[in-house]
């Protein structure tokens, strides 16, 4: 059933459950996952990180480590530093702006693209004609056809000059003939649902679920004030020439201002306790959960994806860790971040870190996220 607005602003007033904060034993409960995260600073796989955990409906553990950079000068990372989401920016933001415009009938899954953004679909070729099988489906499954990734900002210096670039990038694949997780497929898809939207990705978000959600310190283009609580995320000596910091890392997402569908999004471990807590409250007070069911339901196609609308899910061997049931729903970030929620447990894991600081060569992240996702579970029961 779609919901109006207006029942939209009416489920706001009720229902709404607060995060209950009950971490006073955590150093006692968690102290093998504490070990991992201290020992991953210690080995250099990130210089700062910060962690949160809630459990049927309490947030049980809420800790942060290290400092912004190797510099033992450097500033402590407190539970309150903020983080450059990178790709988390997926599923809190647009996917998110795609659940709430899905329940409002705006969203038609099965929607062609091209009827939405007709530039994708230009022209009257046979490659045209592929490009207008690709459905908003499609994009949200990562099965589109469109390639992972490509450097754009290396050709192009604006937005406008930027999306004529990415609706005009090639396809890889048949449209639905695999899942392969693609940064320009969201790009595009954002386009579509501002579109839908009539209102700009960040506008929509704010008003729609950061606000609702109490998420005070989640945004796009953080501002001035709020940079000395920014982690730093690289020194790029090759495209921007400066230190990154309060400022969206990812190159495509700086070229199109800070503001996009796949990146850019900045928030702390508070602010996404609450979020995975509205996820596992049903979607009060933003969607039904209904809605949140059909969105984090693994798809059947393409055989063999972990992808469901937006959200992944676990797969051996998966990021999560061996213990998330098969229900979870959860995502990555490059910039070390990840978010990961069992609906089963009633349990979500929060994990924040800065590993692309110097540069993004360190890939040890790999190791880690599932070693503390495991230690986490195991500390509180595996059944808990």
């Amino acid at each position: 059933m779609n919901v109006t607005l207006s029942e939209t602003l009416a489920n706001r007033e009720s229902g709404f459950s607060f995060l209950v904060r009950n971490f006073g034993a955590q150093e006692e409960r968690f102290r093998s996952a504490f070990n991992i995260v201290e020992g991953a600073i210690s080995s250099r796989a990130f210089p700062g990180c910060s962690i949160a955990v809630t459990s049927h409906g309490e947030l049980v553990a809420h800790k942060a480590f290290g400092r912004f950079t190797y510099d033992p000068k450097a500033a402590e990372v407190s539970t309150s530093s903020i983080f450059d989401l990178a790709s988390l920016t997926k599923v809190v933001a647009t996917t998110g702006m795609a659940m709430i415009l899905y329940e409002r009938g705006v969203l038609d899954l099965e929607a062609p693209v091209a009827a939405i953004v007709p530039e994708f679909a230009s022209g009257v070729s046979d490659v045209a004609n592929r490009r207008r099988e690709v459905t908003l489906r499609m994009l949200l499954t990562h099965s589109s056809g469109l390639a992972a990734y490509e450097k754009f900002f290396l050709r192009v210096t604006d937005r406008a000059d930027f999306l004529r670039a990415v609706v005009a990038a090639p396809l890889s694949a048949l449209p639905g003939e695999r899942a392969e997780y693609s940064d320009i497929g969201f790009i595009i898809l954002g386009v579509a649902l501002e579109r839908l939207a009539d209102e700009a990705l960040d506008v929509f978000c704010q008003r729609e679920i950061f606000g609702p959600l109490g998420m005070t310190h989640t945004t796009f283009n953080p501002h001035a004030g709020l940079q000395d609580s920014i982690l730093p995320t690289a020194n790029d000596v090759s495209f921007r020439h400066r230190v990154i910091q309060g400022e969206v890392q990812d190159e495509n997402a700086s070229v199109l201002g800070g503001v996009a569908a796949h990146a850019g999004l900045f928030s702390n471990t508070e602010d996404l306790a609450k979020f995975a807590h509205t996820m596992l409250n049903g979607g009060r007070p933003i969607v039904r959960a209904s809605t949140v069911d059909f969105f984090t339901l693994r798809e059947s196609a393409p055989i063999g994806t972990s992808r469901a609308l937006g959200w992944d899910t676990p797969s051996a061997p998966s990021q999560s860790g061996k213990h998330f049931s098969p229900r979870s729903f959860g995502h990555l970030g490059y910039t070390g971040t990840s978010l990961w929620i069992d609906p089963e447990r009633q349990l979500s894991v929060v994990l924040l870190t800065n590993r692309t600081w110097p540069d993004c060569e360190n890939q040890a992240i790999k190791q880690v996220r599932p070693a503390f996702h495991d230690a986490v579970i195991e500390a509180m029961g595996k059944h808990a």
